[in-house]
C-alpha cells in the first residue's frame, strides 16, 4: 500500500466528519488498512475528562503495532494534529497515541481482555465504522480439490 494512497485516502476521512471525530475515524482507517483487528471507536464525551474519542484496535506482533504508531503519527502530522504523546510503542502489550482529543489503544491481541477498556466504557457509544475502512481479502475460495470424490 503506497504512502500517496493512504494519504488521499485518509484525506477522504478527514473531510467525511466533524473534528475532533475526523481524526478518530482516520486513525481507524489506518489500523483497519494495516490489519489492525477488533476495531472499534467509543464516545467517551461523557464518561472522560481525558479525551473525546478512543480509539481500540488489536495488533497480532509487534512490528504490526509499531508500523501502525509510525502511520497515524505521520499522517496525523501531515492533517495538522498534533501527536502528544506515544507510550509503550517499544516494549509494550499495549500502546497508546494521545492525538488530544483522540486517543489511540493498540493492544496485542493475547492482552487486550486483561486491559478490558472495552468492558470500562461498555456506556460509551460505539461509532459506526464504515466497512471499506477495513483491509479486505478474498472470501476463502476452496481448493478444487477439497470436497471432490474424485
Amino acid at each position: 500500500m503506497s504512502k500517496e494512497f493512504i494519504e488521499k485516502e485518509v484525506e477522504k476521512v478527514f473531510k467525511s466528519y466533524p473534528h475532533p471525530l475526523n481524526v478518530a475515524m482516520a486513525a481507524t482507517w489506518i489500523l483497519g488498512n494495516l490489519k489492525g483487528e477488533n476495531l472499534k471507536v467509543l464516545d467517551v464525551q461523557k464518561h472522560s475528562t481525558l479525551a473525546d474519542y478512543y480509539v481500540l484496535a488489536s495488533s497480532t506482533n509487534p512490528t504490526q503495532a509499531a508500523s501502525m504508531v509510525d502511520e497515524i503519527g505521520r499522517i496525523s502530522k501531515k492533517n495538522g494534529v498534533s501527536v502528544l504523546s506515544v507510550e509503550g510503542k517499544n516494549s509494550s502489550d499495549w500502546v497508546l497515541i494521545d492525538l488530544g482529543q483522540v486517543i489511540v489503544h493498540i493492544f496485542a491481541e493475547n492482552v487486550r481482555d486483561v486491559y478490558n477498556l472495552d468492558g470500562l466504557y461498555l456506556d460509551a457509544k460505539i461509532m459506526p465504522i464504515p466497512e471499506e475502512y477495513y483491509f479486505s481479502t478474498p472470501e476463502s475460495v476452496p481448493d478444487e480439490d477439497e470436497g471432490s470424490f474424485f
